[in-house]
């Protein structure tokens, strides 16, 4: 086998980077390089969709409060934020479940 040149494989990555720019280009989708290479984290990613699930809980809870108080007569608004609150939820605890599943999966696995 030979060994595998790095010059090489850089300019191998920067020619398909081009072509795929090239390709965008002419596809009407031209995006730029810098917003390709910024994503964000997994970690941060969870952080911030924990964080709005959260204040939708925060926000349903402030409602139901807030009617339970008779400060508000508008059954309908508190019922469609817990609802959304609840649904919330409830995806969390699935993406949870999966990322538990894909984790007991991972560490199964044969070396």
């Amino acid at each position: 086998m030979s060994t595998i040149d790095q010059s090489r494989l850089l300019q191998m990555r920067s020619s398909i980077l081009n072509q795929n720019d090239a390709l965008r280009r002419a596809a009407g989708r031209d995006v730029p390089a810098e917003a390709v290479a910024s994503t964000t984290p997994f970690a941060q990613t969870m952080t911030d969709a924990l964080q709005v699930v959260n204040a939708q809980q925060g926000k349903a809870s402030a409602l139901s409060a807030s009617y339970e108080r008779g400060e508000t007569n508008d059954i309908v608004s508190v019922m469609v934020e817990r609802q959304k609150a609840s649904i919330g939820f409830e995806a969390t605890l699935q993406v949870r479940n999966k990322l538990l599943s894909a984790y007991r999966d991972v560490m199964n696995m044969p070396v």
